[in-house]
Order: C-alpha cells, then structure tokens, then sequence
C-alpha cells in the first residue's frame, strides 16, 4: 500500500465505522477554571472525547442541556442583578459622603505639630462612627501625611470608578 492511498482510507475501528459522532464537538459548562478552555461558568465547545474522557470525568464540566443551560442563565442574571445593586449603593453613599468633613481630635507639641500623625485608619474609625459606614482602610487615599492641625482633604473609594471626595479636619484634643 503506498503511501497517498493511507491517507485517503477512512479511519475505522473493530466494529467497522467510526460512529457517528466522532470528531464532532460537544458544548459543556465548565465548573471550575480549565486552562486552554475558560473560566468556571463558561458555555464552551470542546472535542467529544476530551469533554467525555477528562472534563466530565474529573467534574470540571457539565453537559449543555436545557436545564443546566438554564441554571447558568439565572445565575448569571442574580450576578448581574447584585453587581448592579451593589453599584447603586455605593453611589448612593458617595453621594451622601462627598463634600462631608470627618472632625478628629489629637494630642500636639510645640508649634502645632502632631505627636505622630492622622492615619487612614483613625479616618476610617470616624467615619463609622459619624455616618455609619463600615469602610476599609485600603479604601482611603490621603494626598499627604496629615501631621499637624488643620484641613486636608482625602478620596474614600467605594467601589469601582465611585469616590467619594472629603474633607478631614484635625483640632487640638
């Protein structure tokens, strides 16, 4: 047998031909992080036998049907319906928090400077305190050291591409 007509014989197997369904794709839903395929979540069209012999084997994925299809499609809605109410409440509480002043007291030396300083922390205390926010310290960026008495003004980032600008005001305790 040469070697051209090898290759234009049609694979087989024991049983004769191959099924039917060989080499086509199968859609699945992936369950977790896949490399090369996606991410969890992902409606993906992979080769028959890896979806058969890996991905479903070892539970990193699920057939497509009209019910699992489904599934996705409500979780991903209630994701959506989350991420969209959680914007608006952090907007809603930028609009409440910006252009507040945040009033805090400290101990001082001679010529008004602070023993240490106003930290992003003691900010974030206050703000729980006067407005009932529970904000995390990361989520204060401060333009300069706050080390003696006055006005500065600092950004509360809420969430993303919302901030909220203020005002902190440090007096003599």
């Amino acid at each position: 047998m040469e070697r051209s007509e090898r290759h234009c014989l049609r694979l087989s197997y024991k049983g004769g031909e191959l099924p039917a369904g060989s080499g086509t794709k199968m859609k699945v839903i992936l369950t977790q992080d896949v490399k090369g395929s996606g991410k969890k979540g992902d409606l993906v069209n992979v080769a028959d036998g890896y979806a058969k012999n890996f991905l479903l084997k070892k539970g990193m994925a699920v057939i497509a049907d009209a019910n699992a299809v489904n599934v996705k499609n409500a979780k991903d809605a209630a994701a959506r319906h989350h991420a969209a109410v959680e914007m608006q409440q952090a907007q809603d509480a930028a609009k409440a928090l910006s252009g507040k002043t945040v009033r805090l007291t400290a101990k001082a030396g001679s010529g008004g400077r602070l023993f240490g300083s106003i930290t992003a922390k003691e900010i974030a205390e206050e703000l729980k305190n006067s407005f009932g926010l529970e904000i995390d310290k990361r989520k204060i960026s401060l333009e300069s050291d706050i080390k003696a008495f006055g006005s500065y003004a600092f950004e509360v980032k809420l969430h993303a591409g919302v901030t909220a600008k203020m005002t902190v005001m440090v007096s003599e305790a």
